[in-house]
């Protein structure tokens, strides 16, 4: 996995086994490798480069990301891997005007590993109408669906449950994204802990142009990309130049747990599964449970860190098996497909 928040890239080492119906799984082992400034610069900087600079950087990051899983599996000693399922990095997610692309080829990655590798997960999906995102949700129903909500807090924040026997999935708001983006402003990389915008005061007028905007009234399925992000929400935040980074971060935490408490108010007394790097945020948890009659669940740090990674595994393997892997309740595609390329050696 590599997130829109450019923390790094995470591995993980997983396995996965059928018994009584039931999908089982363990993460044997896993780590984030962070992400070398000039390989974060260049991510950071997709949307500027040629076509040429955009097909190369392809290759060049599906290399890289073959020589890091090489290095994954001699530091832990690995004796056996069946496939590399990469999620990529997301260059451009417009399901609109019918297109996305994830760099990090994967003819690189299976020729550097030479281990085969399933990529691609979201092309079929767009292709049919769908929205091509969250991919998630197949993993929520399948490996987690003892509670009634899996909430994701990473660059941006996501949804899964149940609603009428079928799975719902959808975007929320910028998290990470948008925090570390107003801490980075005062020199920092992240707000750990929330403790910046802890001491900070909410801006009422900006915290209502946030929550007014046009996409919190659309139904799912709907998604979030950096296009959004960049043109949309950090256009609001423009207009409040004379707000201090300290305000703006505490309206933003506010904004972030109306948000979630908006698409979790239809039920009370639910278990929220919590997972993604804003997990570890002790104060944007805190403002998320202070609002919302639901019960948040934190599992482990591990869980917490690599389920993501963890789900893209399992798609793999459903790819690998060509059983669904993308739901069309979740994306609004024609039907549910397996999804993924694969990448043979």
């Amino acid at each position: 996995m590599s997130g829109s928040s450019l923390d790094g890239l995470d591995m993980a080492l997983c396995q996965f086994n059928l018994s009584s119906g039931k999908w089982n799984y363990k993460i044997l082992v896993a780590e984030t490798v962070a992400f070398s400034p000039h390989i974060k610069n260049q991510l950071a900087d997709i949307s500027n480069l040629s076509p040429e600079n955009f097909v190369s950087l392809d290759f060049q990051f599906g290399k890289y990301i073959g020589n890091e899983v090489n290095s994954f599996i001699q530091k832990h000693k690995i004796k056996e891997v069946d496939y590399i399922a990469s999620h990529g990095h997301t260059a451009f997610h417009n399901p609109a005007n019918g297109y996305t692309s994830q760099i990090g080829n994967g003819a690189s990655i299976a020729s550097e590993t030479e281990i085969s590798a399933v990529c691609d997960f979201r092309s079929t999906d767009i292709a049919l109408g769908g929205e091509g995102a969250p991919l998630v949700p197949i993993g929520d129903k399948l490996l987690f669906n003892e509670y009634s909500y899996c909430l994701n807090l990473g660059g941006y924040s996501n949804i899964s449950y149940e609603k009428d026997k079928f799975r719902i999935a959808f975007d929320i708001c910028p998290v990470n994204k948008i925090i570390n983006y107003l801490a980075q402003k005062r020199g920092e990389d992240i707000d750990k802990d929330g403790e910046t915008a802890k001491h900070g005061t909410i801006n009422s007028q900006l915290l209502q142009s946030l929550n007014n905007l046009d996409f919190y009234k659309r139904i799912s399925p709907k998604s979030l990309d950096d296009n959004w992000f960049n043109n949309i929400f950090l256009n609001v935040l423009s207009q409040f130049d004379n707000t201090g980074v300290q305000d703006l971060l505490r309206t933003v935490y506010e904004h972030i747990a109306i948000q979630i408490r908006n698409v979790t108010n239809h039920t009370d007394n639910k278990t929220i599964l919590v997972t993604g790097g804003g997990a570890h945020n002790n104060f944007l948890i805190e403002r998320i449970s202070s609002i919302n009659q639901n019960a948040l669940i934190l599992p482990d740090k591990t869980l917490i860190d690599y389920k993501e990674a963890l789900i893209f595994a399992f798609m793999g393997l459903l790819r690998i098996e060509n059983k669904p892997n993308c739901l069309s309740s979740v994306t609004g595609a024609k039907k549910d497909t397996s999804s993924g390329v694969i990448y043979n050696v």
